[in-house]
């Protein structure tokens, strides 16, 4: 009974729909009417710039690490390694399935990546910060967050059942589901991404600039 009401706890907590109240409240708009319609981080970083994008990540991967933390409740697990580690993976699940079907949001979230991301945070922090590196590593050189989010959900089974070579079957095959269900979200941007058409986030455009700069001034040498 307890299980099942922290259950309900996390779901409602992941159901938080960042994006859409912070589009409301400070502009007036639902995020959800612009750019690929989604209320995620990725949206909103599309919409309303670099700020407002990095702040509802914080808060998304924050709803992945409360969710996980509220196994703490139920001491009687924490003795059990496995049964602890079960319990956090289905309260993280909870909180992001809140995130992609809210609640509070006409059950129309955004995908989930960061929620899944504060999740990992909460139960392995260091398979956590690997992640983060390459998705750091590919937002930088490419500018997708999609991109990144794809390849950083790739790498998470690779870390977890190569480099860490953890033990517990539940969460190798958790891994592995991570990894899936990130590229089935995902496929409009993988297609926009083939397509050439796919939105960069408006980050190092100074980096850009002098690039362009650069590649104009050797151009107009030439001539």
């Amino acid at each position: 009974m307890n299980e099942l009401i922290l259950i309900v706890l996390a779901y409602l907590i992941g159901s938080i729909p960042t994006a859409v109240w912070v589009s409301r409240y400070f502009f007036g708009i639902d995020i959800r009417e612009y750019g690929s319609g989604n209320s995620g981080a990725t949206n909103t970083y599309r919409v309303l710039g670099v700020k407002w994008g990095t702040i509802v990540m914080a808060v998304d991967m924050l709803k992945g690490i409360i969710a996980v933390k509220l196994a703490l409740l139920l001491p009687n697990y924490i003795d059990n390694e496995v049964q602890f580690m079960n319990l956090q993976i289905g309260l993280g699940l909870a909180a992001v399935l809140g995130h992609i079907f809210p609640i509070w949001a006409e059950f129309r979230g955004g995908k989930g990546v960061a929620t899944l991301f504060g999740l990992v945070l909460g139960i392995s922090p260091w398979t956590a910060l690997c992640c983060s590196g390459v998705f750091l590593l590919v937002l930088y050189l490419t500018r997708f967050v999609s991109l990144s989010s794809i390849l950083a959900s790739i790498a998470f089974p690779v870390f977890i059942l190569v480099v860490f070579n953890e033990r517990e079957h539940l969460y190798r095959i958790f891994a592995i589901a991570v990894a899936l269900m990130v590229l089935l979200t995902h496929q409009k941007n993988i297609g926009r991404i083939f397509r050439g058409n796919e939105n960069k986030v408006p980050i190092l455009k100074y980096r850009d600039r002098r690039r362009q700069r650069k590649k104009e001034s050797i151009l107009h040498e030439e001539e």
